[in-house]
């Protein structure tokens, strides 16, 4: 079926029930519907009964409810009783409300093409720009908010729901603050598709621009770091930002002009009543509706604005586009100078995530449809769903990702953070083949620190700080040797949080020693607290030493003020333990009175630079992708790309809550998929920059086949993971961990090759036949026939052809030589062995796997092309051979 017809016979059913309200008309209702005890009591609302006066209704009444409310009428014919009823009815009958997301039949503005009478078509082809502001837009999009409003008002009653939001550039669709018999109501209705209960949402939570080698490599062949990005516009959403921070004010040498293109809104801060724009910011808003219907919104806490209230939204931010040459000075210290990856980029700021519970899909949504209506080129998602969707069939078809679906066929770049649930598969949290799902990596640049005893032993650990006076050893003073009391015991004085517990006395001029407990990891406790204690007591230094294990916990290093150190190896813990208590003379009843232990604190402040990089992080997700909620495996290769992630520099917000740490510090060093995705976007602007009318796909696929797998010493991409004791340790990583490879910035500028035609076949093949399966096709298609720079089959049977077209963007002809490499489990033969591809012109290459042996495990290998001009162009094959 043809998209005008199926949005011209979507649309038709509901229009017609409009004229006879839904539940009034057997003819318009599903016979499951008719025939159920709950839709033949509905048919009751609004009906007359003899015996009542004249013009007396009952709306609102359920199944139980409804009797009992007839025969009060009847026995008092009381009509003011009736009003009285109708306040109280629906708060008995719908019970508790939650948000839902309705998805409708019928085609959005940007795939509308037509076939409801009085609307032309909407939809534009990819190298047009869509005016939001034409008549044929605003008039479509007013029809279907119009159409929304309708079927809610004719199906439940006034007063008893909230329309928090309608969806009508990238769904059709709404969101309903509602009760759950409510919600049945909807799902059976005529031209609704889906009925999901809201889910919440999560963060997925500077040195690597010369880690990517932009400033000499990229930035230059856009006019400069002063020009890298210009008049690019990101989209950030996420917590919002901190608009005073220098690494997004504007410049007054180098002011930004207009951007024509980009139409969205600036929000007032209700407090300064200052605009959060500035030129470097174009736009700014907020959206909560779904948060303050589930009432889990708090003003005084959360800020109804764009304001950044956690910090993550203003590190992100930074990180793609945040201001070049911004001094990172904490404690006295510069640790460099902080740049996005496109400094002359635009931030538009679209704010979905809170303090203390994070946010909702409906209002992220929301904040989606806004951002692409706005004009935004690049989007950045640092956020997440908790798991894949339940309501839907397959992960691809939630409203989520189908928002990003059309944003993506709207012109818009995707780039979202692969999720925080490394190192264990099938942990992703982005799924769909047209978004650039980024993975986490650890940059060449590690923080280090050590001990040393006063029995010579040396213990590594983490502390960016400086070194204890003078190089010197200082005593050491256990906290549990050093409490004011007994009542002290009742509190957890040993993590070192409360100085007022401590003895002053006894700890000046000495090395704190702290214990390490859950406090931390729970966020109730930092490091930055412990420095805090140590100082007001007038210490030489702290140590916080890991007594117990902590399967999962990512320790990271924290710049403090004074000497200090973590140490994480719980070996070396008991080592200073043992020298601890070996060297201290205590009395009769066990009390220390003389400390013999010593320790000196090295510098921990310059980092050491390593040729293994990049690695895979850690708690970076891992494949295969997921198809649905049961987690069987999508013939679908995630992640895409891998970019740093790991203890990356950039702007924070003071009054940021979500790390302890950085607590009214401007700067933190923070790790994520959170902090990889802007990278990503970043450069993802820069490619834009250069080439304006490439399609997203076409950036997605210069960046997949471009990227690296070796690392920086030329040896095979490493992944971190846990060894059998749970000690992390380092093995070889596979495109489950890094996706295509790691980015390579100035080689996605140059690609030669795209993979070209991944939106055109995704959103008429993906959705429709992988999805729902309403493609009457005499040939079958499957995932892996999708356009794009990967191959992946999770049950190889036998042989499997697959075809791909590349489409060449070079300025002159080029032949290819092409080159396979598959694990032995899998034959893999491309045809044919070289080609010569024209410039603009498309060629085709056959790919072949055979299951040679079924091993019950997945086989990786290459298709690499190496043209006579220079350029490598290189896609990962993914399979698992099935008998």
């Amino acid at each position: 079926m043809s998209p005008t017809t199926t949005s011209a016979a979507a649309l038709a059913p509901i229009a017609g029930a409009m004229e006879h309200p839904v539940l009034r008309s057997p003819t318009l209702v599903p016979r499951q519907w008719q025939e159920s005890k709950t839709y033949r009591t509905s048919r009751l609302q609004g009906a007359h009964h003899p015996l009542l006066p004249s013009g007396t209704h009952i709306r609102g009444c359920g199944p139980t409810f409804c009797g009992v409310a007839i025969r009060i009428l009847l026995k008092m014919k009381v009509l003011e009783l009736a009003c009285l009823l109708l306040i109280i009815v629906p708060q008995v009958v719908l019970g508790t409300h939650d948000v839902y997301i309705v998805t409708m039949e019928g085609e959005p503005v940007v795939s509308y093409r037509g076939g409801v009478e009085g609307f032309p078509a909407t939809a534009i082809d990819l190298d047009e720009d869509m005016e939001i502001t034409s008549e044929a837009v605003t008039s479509y999009s007013l029809h279907l908010r119009r159409y929304h409003d309708k079927l809610l008002d004719s199906l439940l009653v006034e007063g008893t729901y909230e329309k928090l939001y309608s969806y009508h550039h990238l769904i059709n669709g709404f969101a309903v603050h509602m009760s759950p018999l409510q919600a049945e109501f909807l799902r059976k209705a005529p031209g609704v598709k889906h009925v999901e209960r809201d889910m919440k949402i999560q963060k997925l939570t500077t040195h690597t621009p010369q880690f990517l080698g932009l400033p000499t490599g990229v930035w230059p062949t856009g006019g400069g770091f002063d020009r890298a990005g210009e008049d690019v516009v990101i989209g950030f959403v996420d917590s919002g930002i901190y608009p005073q921070h220098p690494s997004f004010s504007a410049h007054k040498t180098d002011p930004f002009g207009p951007v024509p293109h980009y139409k969205g809104k600036c929000e007032m801060d209700p407090v300064t009543r200052r605009s959060f724009c500035n030129g470097k910011i174009v736009g700014a808003q907020h959206f909560a509706k779904a948060a303050i219907a589930a009432g889990a919104f708090n003003p005084d806490v959360d800020f109804a604005s764009p304001l950044d209230g956690d910090g993550h939204g203003s590190h992100t931010a930074a990180i793609a586009a945040g201001n070049n040459g911004i001094p990172v000075r904490m404690h006295g210290h510069e640790f460099g100078k902080a740049s996005g990856m496109a400094p002359r980029a635009r931030i538009a700021v679209y704010k979905v995530l809170y303090r203390l519970f994070g946010g909702y899909v409906s209002d992220v949504v929301a904040a989606i449809d806004q951002a692409v209506q706005d004009g935004v080129d690049i989007l950045n998602l640092s956020v997440g769903p908790n798991s894949p969707p339940t309501a839907t069939r397959t992960t691809f078809l939630n409203p989520f990702d189908a928002a990003l679906l059309s944003a993506v066929k709207a012109g818009v770049f995707v780039a979202q953070a692969a999720g925080n649930g490394g190192p264990f598969p099938k942990t992703l949290v982005s799924f769909s083949p047209w978004i650039t799902t980024v993975a986490a990596g650890v940059d060449d640049r590690r923080y280090k620190n050590h001990l040393v005893l006063g029995n010579g032993k040396l213990l590594p650990g983490l502390g960016v700080s400086p070194a204890t006076h003078e190089n010197k050893s200082f005593s050491l003073i256990s906290a549990a040797d050093a409490l004011l009391g007994s009542s002290a015991t009742k509190y957890s004085a040993l993590d070192c949080q409360r100085p007022e517990l401590l003895n002053k006395r006894k700890i000046q001029g000495k090395i704190l020693l702290c214990g390490y407990s859950f406090n931390y990891i729970s966020g109730t406790a930092s490091i930055k607290k412990v420095s805090e204690t140590a100082r007001s007591l007038g210490a030489a230094g702290f140590i916080v030493a890991v007594e117990n294990s902590y399967p999962g916990t990512k320790f990271d290093p924290v710049p403090v003020s004074m000497p200090g150190i973590l140490i994480t190896d719980v070996s070396r813990t008991k080592d200073l333990i043992d020298y601890y208590n070996s060297s201290t003379i205590r009395d009769w009843a066990g009390r220390a009175t003389t400390f013999q232990a010593t320790a000196a604190i090295a510098d921990g402040l310059a980092p050491t630079l390593y040729n293994s990089a990049p690695q895979v992080a850690l708690f970076s997700s891992r494949g295969p992708d997921v198809k649905d909620f049961s987690f069987q495996d999508a013939d679908v290769l995630k992640p895409d790309i891998l970019a740093p992630g790991n203890l990356i520099w950039a702007a924070w917000a003071p009054n940021g809550t979500d790390e302890a740490n950085y607590a009214g510090e401007g700067f933190a060093m923070v790790s994520g998929t959170s902090m990889a995705a802007p990278h990503i976007a970043g450069i993802a602007a820069l490619i834009k920059q250069k080439n304006p009318k490439w399609s997203p796909s076409a950036i997605k696929s210069a960046l997949m086949t471009t990227s690296n797998t070796l690392d920086k010493g030329s040896h095979p991409l490493r992944a971190q993971q846990y060894s059998t004791s749970e000690i992390m340790t380092l093995t070889r990583a596979t495109p489950f961990d890094y996706g295509s490879g790691a980015v390579n910035p100035k080689a996605a500028l140059d690609p030669a090759l795209f993979w070209m035609q991944l939106i055109k076949i995704t959103s008429h093949f993906c959705v429709r036949s992988l999805t729902w399966n309403t493609v009457n096709s005499k040939v079958q298609q499957r995932p892996y026939d999708l356009n794009i720079p990967s191959i992946t089959i999770s049950q190889l049977r036998g042989t499997q052809t697959v075809k791909r077209t590349v489409t060449s963007v070079a300025a002159e002809a080029e032949t290819y030589t092409i080159m396979t490499r598959m694990s032995p489990e899998i034959a893999l033969e491309v045809s044919p062995p070289a080609l010569t591809v024209l410039p603009g012109a498309s060629r085709e290459i056959t790919a072949t796997l055979t299951a040679r042996s079924v091993t019950g495990t997945y086989s990786f290998g290459e298709i690499t092309m190496k043209g006579d001009r220079g350029h490598l162009v290189r896609i990962p094959v993914v399979a698992m051979g099935f008998k």
